[in-house]
């Protein structure tokens, strides 16, 4: 009788495939990249994390702009850290995420470091000094 029950009355749960299907048909939002504040507020102040990086990006632009190389430059390295930081901290960062997690931190985080070395090695007066990528550039103009 509880067999009888079971076959017929209650039906068992589908199991899901566990691989990717072969063609997709839609796009995922990427971990945490719902709105940054609630619908009530404007669109800027949704998007805030993404604009406090764009604006940071900006001035440093603006200071290469003027002749001020070295420090803008370690501004626009030091602005893509701290959105690295945001994606991190954050549990949603609106149009700051772009892909998984991770891969934002890795993309953020590595050229910001990148760029801030870079920024720190630049001739005249170098402020670092790291040998083996003085050998890399020197290996590449030759």
């Amino acid at each position: 009788m509880a067999a009888e029950a079971h076959s017929e009355g209650a039906s068992e749960p589908q199991r899901t495939p566990r691989r990717f299907p072969q063609l997709t048909r839609d796009t995922a939002r990427p971990e945490g990249g719902g709105r940054a504040a609630s619908g009530d507020y404007p669109a800027p102040a949704r998007q805030w994390p993404l604009l406090a990086v764009l604006s940071g990006v900006a001035a440093g632009l603006l200071l290469v702009a003027v002749d001020a190389f070295r420090i803008g430059t370690i501004l626009i390295g030091l602005s893509l850290l701290g959105g690295a930081a945001l994606r991190w901290a954050l549990p949603s960062v609106g149009m700051l995420a772009v892909r998984s997690r991770f891969t934002d931190l890795l993309t953020y985080g590595g050229l910001g470091f990148v760029i801030v070395i870079l920024a720190m090695m630049v001739q005249p007066k170098p402020w670092i000094h790291i040998p083996f990528l003085d050998d890399i550039v020197h290996f590449t103009v030759r």
